[in-house]
């Protein structure tokens, strides 16, 4: 899913030194990592920049103020937009049993963040057993537990002529292409391109194309554009349309959301 930026090199772990290890970087515009997976969970959000998860049933991107949480053995790309202060948590799967086996985006409460914080400055080795650095592990995987989940994953069909026709709108959300013209292309009638991209997606073509739109704008929001420029590179032709979608997926209006 990457076109540009720099690479990010993967750590080399065999095994987690305790059932939870952090990680924080400072990474560059548009850095990315290959297509990998491990044997750990991972929780990873950015204190600032726009981060976007890519596996093979959707795509999951997080504003600052959410994190992504990606499954144990899960295959995966992280690309970030822009320049981004990235944390990440590696997790055991016996510390986190209670977790859900797909990728989730999840909102990072204040409790939440200043725990985090505080975990990311502790040693990977930290002290176990009836200790103050253990009592914080056990508060801070409590806490992760009960992280609301939000909607800004974008899922992806399976059904490869619908898959191409969805990575081509990714690549250009502004691309105003009807439904019919998509049936034309995949030679269906218009209504069992409905049938197939609801089966494959669990979303309507409208209501799938509005949050492909509203998910591609938060990158040039990061990138310091304005509300109007946003709205028009994602595809709305009104700003005040574009304002109210925003709103309602994300909680906030774009200037709000102070990405």
């Amino acid at each position: 899913m990457h076109t540009t930026g720099q690479p990010r090199a993967l750590p080399s772990l065999a095994q987690l030194p305790r059932p939870l290890y952090a990680r924080a970087e400072s990474l560059g515009a548009g850095s990315w990592t290959t297509r990998h997976r491990h044997c750990w969970v991972q929780f990873s959000y950015a204190i600032s920049g726009v981060l976007g998860v890519y596996t093979a049933d959707g795509s999951y991107f997080a504003p600052p103020q959410w994190g992504v949480w990606i499954p144990a053995d899960a295959e995966h790309e992280v690309v970030t937009s822009g320049q981004a202060e990235m944390r990440s948590l590696y997790i055991r799967c016996d510390a986190c049993v209670w977790a859900p086996a797909h990728c989730r985006v999840l909102e990072v409460t204040p409790l939440a963040r200043e725990l985090i914080k505080a975990f990311c400055r502790l040693p990977a080795e930290y002290a176990e057993g009836d200790s103050a650095e253990a009592r914080l592990v056990a508060v801070l995987l409590d806490q992760l537990r009960t992280l609301p989940e939000v909607g800004f994953s974008l899922p992806l069909p399976r059904h490869p002529g619908l898959l191409a026709l969805c990575n081509g709108l990714i690549a250009e959300p502004e691309r105003a292409q009807t439904l019919q013209a998509w049936a034309t292309q995949l030679s269906c009638s218009e209504k069992t391109l409905m049938r197939l991209f609801q089966r494959e997606t669990g979303l309507s073509f409208r209501h799938w194309r509005q949050r492909m739109r509203l998910l591609s704008s938060l990158a040039s929001l990061e990138a310091g554009q304005s509300v109007t420029e946003a709205a028009l590179a994602c595809g709305y032709d009104s700003t005040s349309a574009y304002i109210a979608a925003f709103k309602q997926l994300f909680g906030a209006t774009p200037g709000e959301l102070k990405l």
